[in-house]
């Protein structure tokens, strides 16, 4: 079944920059046309939010829980009671863990460990059986990164077991808080910070500022000779952990992604960044938000799904170049056969979706529910998501585990659905159905039996249809409209990438057009090689889109199409040419 797209072009909100007069001395006066309408149309409506420099970072003062987070900080540092960090098995858990172990100690603590759920045994968060793993090593005190505003019983039972804990987490809350004795949570009720947005690792990194600062004004540093941490260092796993997330970048994020964007750029990374960015033949001088989020997130993200994320926190630990570079090849191996896995899956799911539609008369369901016995519960999420990204409507996709009675399920919506909210009042007028869930608007985890399945099934279309309406159902490409003949050249390419971060909320700039086809070829099996020109006798542009459908393309008889694509800059053997990065094609 094909969902078709329709192409809209962004509009400028109300007060948006649209003279370049008004941008900053940073940018030059003869700034192109095209940037400030792509500045415009994100609600750009004052030089200072591209301003991207630490000072204009909001300030931890209003983090609600931060005084008694740093109380415990300081007696656990003084006193150097043992600390155990439980993090996520995530990219946004792994540099949250990395940044919170590596922070500590430079600031002196010398007894903090880690230990990260393996989802295949434990789950997500601060279970109680978790807590009786870190109990063996005894801790002082817990501290959760990225988890834990959900994880009653987890808290509960290692205060039972003479432990302190403080959470610090970015998930929405229930509707009861966790007994911990420190809670750190922009999203947590009455907390007054600006910004709602940061990913677990920003928390930790505005907790271990905050740290510093109050170990400063009660003079640690001077009292011991430790040298005082810049956190500027910490800003390579901020900003990876950040983007890799996919939280919204608002001014705040986007000040975090740009200034741990340049200290990547100019070599001031940690070695297992580095190495994972090498294995992926990324680029640092290069290096954008999309090298993050599609290349070093996800082979960190590998070792999360297929085996365990300690390989992903030693990596980003390393000290060497070369043990650095040894773990991101096994974590680049996991990802490979994570590829594999993927595909598999996702054939038998369209395969499964083809048949649905066939029963449905040729329609889909509004939210769609897909399960399969033998499915790898650590590349469900990524499959919800292509699936959700091809069929534009929410998805979630289960798998068993280990228990004979519980099916889990991770989900990925679309705009107009929170799928928290969704499942949340699911649960309240079906009390019986979930057995837990959690999240965020865009995606969620959950469990329930395999006997609730099929109704679960019916009560998700039924929510998903009342919220989206069939209007809600019709993918939509939104662009930045068209460019003109003298808009493709290298120059803007570079432009462009050195006017971000892009990323959710703050979309990197996509444009649409009209071309006549000169040449077309597949690529390595599944990718389309396009020469294009915008009218006969105008230059050649040299475009390529990414697993296209083989299935359409190459059409031998297309001699124009409508492209949807973004500005990329080819490098090949040391030479830099103007590419098209084709996202959608259609045939005029």
């Amino acid at each position: 079944m094909t969902i078709l797209k329709t192409i809209r072009r962004r509009a400028c909100p109300p007060g948006a920059l649209s003279s370049p007069d008004t941008f900053p001395n940073t940018f030059p006066n003869t700034m192109p046309a095209v940037i400030r309408r792509i500045y415009a149309a994100r609600g750009v409506s004052a030089p200072e939010q591209i301003d991207y420099r630490l000072q204009h970072l909001d300030t931890p003062a209003s983090m609600r829980g931060l005084d008694e987070a740093l109380r415990l900080l300081e007696e656990a540092l003084r006193e150097q009671q043992s600390i155990m960090i439980i993090g996520d098995f995530d990219a946004d858990g792994a540099t949250s863990t990395v940044l919170a172990i590596s922070a500590l100690r430079a600031m002196g603590h010398r007894q903090v460990d880690f230990l990260v759920p393996n989802r295949f045994e434990y789950g997500y968060g601060l279970t109680p059986e978790i807590v009786a793993v870190a109990a063996e090593k005894a801790p002082k005190l817990i501290i959760t990164v990225d988890n834990g505003i959900s994880s009653l019983e987890g808290v509960a039972a290692a205060k039972a077991a003479g432990m302190r804990v403080l959470v610090t987490d970015h998930h929405l809350p229930g509707a009861r808080l966790p007994d911990a004795d420190a809670i750190v949570n922009p999203n947590q009720p009455l907390c007054e910070f600006p910004s709602k947005n940061l990913a677990g690792v920003g928390v930790i990194f505005y907790l271990m500022s905050a740290l510093r600062s109050h170990l400063r004004q009660g003079g640690w540093f001077t009292e011991t000779g430790i040298a005082e941490p810049n956190m500027a260092e910490f800003l390579d796993l901020v900003a990876l952990g950040t983007v890799a997330d996919v939280v919204p970048l608002d001014y705040n994020n986007r000040i975090l992604v740009a200034q741990g964007l340049e200290r990547m750029r100019a070599g001031h990374l940690r070695p297992g960044i580095r190495a994972l960015l090498e294995v992926a033949g990324r680029s640092l001088v290069q290096l954008t938000t999309a090298d993050l989020g599609f290349a070093a997130g996800p082979r960190l993200n590998a070792a999360g799904r297929l085996d365990d994320m300690s390989l992903g926190i030693q990596c980003l630990l390393a000290r060497s170049d070369a043990e650095a570079y040894e773990l991101a090849q096994e974590l680049n191996d996991l990802n490979n056969d994570r590829k594999q896995i993927e595909a598999s899956m996702q054939v038998e799911a369209l395969k499964a979706l083809d048949q649905i539609s066939l029963d449905a008369e040729d329609s889909l369901p509004a939210g769609l529910v897909l399960y399969q016995a033998g499915w790898h519960q650590g590349v469900i999420g990524i499959l919800a998501s292509r699936i959700k990204d091809r069929f534009h409507r929410p998805v979630i996709v289960f798998a068993e585990t280990d228990k004979r009675d519980e099916l889990k399920g991770s989900g990925r919506s679309v705009a107009g659905i929170h799928l928290r909210d969704t499942l949340d009042a699911i649960a309240t007028r079906h009390p019986d159905i979930l057995d837990k869930f959690g999240g965020h608007a865009m995606a969620a985890g959950l469990t329930l039996a395999p006997g609730h399945l099929a109704r679960f099934t019916e009560l998700f279309d039924e929510a998903v249809r009342q919220q989206l309406g069939e209007e809600g159902l019709k993918a939509e490409i939104v662009t930045d409209g068209h460019l003109e003949a003298s808009d493709f050249n290298l120059a803007l390419a570079w432009e462009l990438r050195r006017c971000g971060p892009w990323g959710q909320h703050f979309p990197e700039p996509l444009f649409d057009g009209e071309f006549l086809v000169l040449q077309q070829r597949v690529l390595t099996g599944k990718h389309l090689k396009l020469k294009l020109a915008l009218a006969a006798g105008e230059p050649t542009i040299d475009a390529i889109a990414f697993n296209a459908d083989l299935e359409l393309w190459p059409g031998e008889r297309v001699e124009r199409i409508r492209a949807v694509f973004k500005l990329d800059i080819n490098d090949y053997r040391g030479r830099q040419s103007l590419q098209l990065l084709v996202d959608h094609l259609e045939v005029l």
